[in-house]
């Protein structure tokens, strides 16, 4: 098992990760059920590590998620 470390910023919903994200920068994921903001390189790198998260993003006022290595 490999072990990563990395900042984040958790919130209660995913709408508030996601306006969070739009207003201060970083990137809403979703990742073990946690909303959560990282920075842009934390969320290539879970990406490139395989790691199962889905992104979190608003689209004209709904929230969606894109899997990630599901």
């Amino acid at each position: 098992m490999t072990t990563m470390a990395f900042e984040m910023r958790k919130f209660d919903t995913k709408g508030e990760a996601v306006q969070y994200s739009e207003a201060a920068g970083g990137t809403a994921i979703l990742l073990e059920g946690e909303a959560l903001v990282v920075d842009d390189d934390t969320a290539e790198e879970l990406a490139a590590a395989g790691v199962e998260f889905a992104y979190l993003i608003d689209r004209d006022g709904r929230l969606m998620t894109v899997p990630v290595n599901d």
